[in-house]
């Protein structure tokens, strides 16, 4: 059985939602086990009530970055800061430096997604910096085949990419993921999934 993790960080929700999607594809694919974590929040509480945080998500908090060795696929969710990964997810990934060090994520499946408030907004920057990561871990990296059809739909303003699935928040955060965004997010999890169970049988 394939293992994967999709492992996020949502201030809002955007995200959060876009892991539901991507964990639905990845379920889909038989004798898969998907587990759905998120990383530790930085912001002081005080900061994220003023700001309107969404305090309620479902996931758990993953506490121990050694964790990521137990998978045989982690996708990593995030929303955009000036074109990179969120502090909180950057946070975790540089707690693997013991696993670097061990070879222990080599060989595995690394996918990433993420969202921004404008259409553009570093969306493509943001993925293609925490592919450096996934590189430098010697992780096999997978994105998003032209076959998923949503990647071309030029009828309304939508994200995904090539690089992982995206959605677009807005700059106030009230858009929520569409269904387009929502189709190529369950289109990257079946694929990382479906690599996964290859590469691990």
């Amino acid at each position: 059985m394939a293992k994967v993790l999709v492992l996020y960080y949502s201030s809002w929700g955007h995200v959060e939602t876009m892991a539901g999607a991507i964990a639905e594809g990845a379920r889909g694919v038989g004798g898969t086990q998907v587990d759905v974590y998120r990383v530790p929040e930085l912001v002081p509480e005080s900061v994220q009530q003023q700001a309107g945080y969404k305090t309620d998500q479902a996931a758990p908090v993953l506490d121990d970055p050694n964790a990521l060795a137990d998978y045989d696929a982690i996708i990593l969710g995030t929303p955009t800061r000036f074109g990179n990964m969120s502090s909180q997810l950057r946070n975790v990934l540089d707690q693997t430096g013991g696993l670097w060090f061990q070879g222990k994520l080599i060989g595995k499946v690394g996918s990433v997604f993420a969202s921004t408030g404008s259409q553009h907004g570093g969306q493509e920057t943001t993925l293609t910096s925490m592919h450096n990561t996934l590189l430098h871990h010697g992780m096999v990296v997978v994105g998003v085949p032209y076959s998923v059809q949503e990647l071309s739909n030029m009828t309304e303003i939508t994200g995904g990419t090539p690089y992982g699935a995206t959605t677009l928040a807005g700059a106030d955060g009230s858009r929520q993921p569409s269904e387009n965004e929502l189709a190529i997010a369950r289109a990257q999890g079946k694929h990382v999934a479906e690599i996964a169970t290859k590469l691990h049988g």
